[in-house]
C-alpha cells in the first residue's frame, strides 16, 4: 500500500496500531531556519550500536536531548542526554500542541544523503513509555518511510516531506517495524527529530 499524499490522515495503519501523518506543519521559512540552525549548532556524532556482539559505527549522525541529563540505552549503547536548546524547546512545543501529547526527550538523526538510512526496527526500549507516542519531524529532503507488520508482513509506504509530522503510538511499536530505506536517487541531507517520553 502506497501513501504518497500530504493530506492529514487519521491512521495510516490498517490494524494493530495507530500512526497519524499530520502532513506539513511548518512553513518554508520555519523549515529553513530550523534546518540550518540544527545543522550548524548541534554537536553531531556518528551513532553506535551493538549488533550480534559487534560494535557498529553508522554513517548517519545523531544527537540526544532531554529535559534533564538522564541516561538512555538502545542498541546496547548508553547515551546521556544534553539539555534541550531553545530551538528544540520551540519545536517540542509545536509538536506537543499538534499531537496532543507530551515529551521529555528527543533523538535527532542526520542523514547526509539518501544512501544513509535505517533498516527495519521498532522503538521498544524498556525506558520508553509503554505504548507512548513518538513524534517524528522531518526537515530537509523528502524521504520514503516504510512500515511492515511483524506477523502478516503487510507493508505501508509513505513520503515524509520537509516540515511534516508523523506520530506513532499505541500498538505501533509492538506490532509494526519501520525503516528509512536507502536510495541513490537522493543526494541532499535530511534531519529527523523524534520526540519521545522516557520513564525516569
Amino acid at each position: 500500500m502506497d501513501l504518497f499524499s500530504s493530506e492529514i490522515m487519521k491512521n495510516i495503519l490498517p490494524c494493530d496500531g495507530v500512526t497519524n501523518y499530520h502532513g506539513i506543519i511548518l512553513d518554508t521559512n520555519a523549515c529553513n531556519f530550523y534546518f540550518e540552525t540544527l545543522m550548524n549548532t548541534i554537536h553531531w556524532k556518528n551513532d553506535e550500536a551493538i549488533i550480534f556482539g559487534k560494535k557498529i559505527i553508522t554513517k548517519r549522525k545523531v544527537a540526544w536531548f532531554g529535559t534533564s541529563e538522564f541516561s538512555y540505552k538502545y542498541s546496547g549503547i548508553t547515551k546521556t542526554a544534553v539539555l534541550f536548546t531553545k530551538e528544540l524547546l520551540a519545536l517540542k512545543k509545536i509538536v506537543e500542541k499538534e499531537s496532543g501529547e507530551t515529551y521529555n526527550s528527543c533523538l535527532l538523526n542526520l542523514y547526509h544523503t539518501g544512501e544513509e538510512g535505517m533498516g527495519y526496527h521498532s522503538d521498544g526500549e524498556k525506558m520508553l513509555k509503554k505504548n507512548g507516542a513518538i513524534a517524528s519531524i522531518s526537515l530537509g529532503v523528502a524521504r520514503k518511510f516504510s512500515f511492515k507488520h511483524k506477523e502478516n508482513k503487510q507493508r505501508i509506504d509513505l513520503i515524509l516531506e520537509n516540515g511534516s509530522l508523523l506520530v506513532m503510538k499505541k500498538g505501533t511499536q509492538t506490532n509494526w517495524l519501520h525503516k528509512l530505506p536507502p536510495t541513490k536517487k537522493v543526494s541532499s541531507p535530511r534531519i529527523n527529530l523524534t520526540f519521545r517520553t522516557i520513564e525516569l
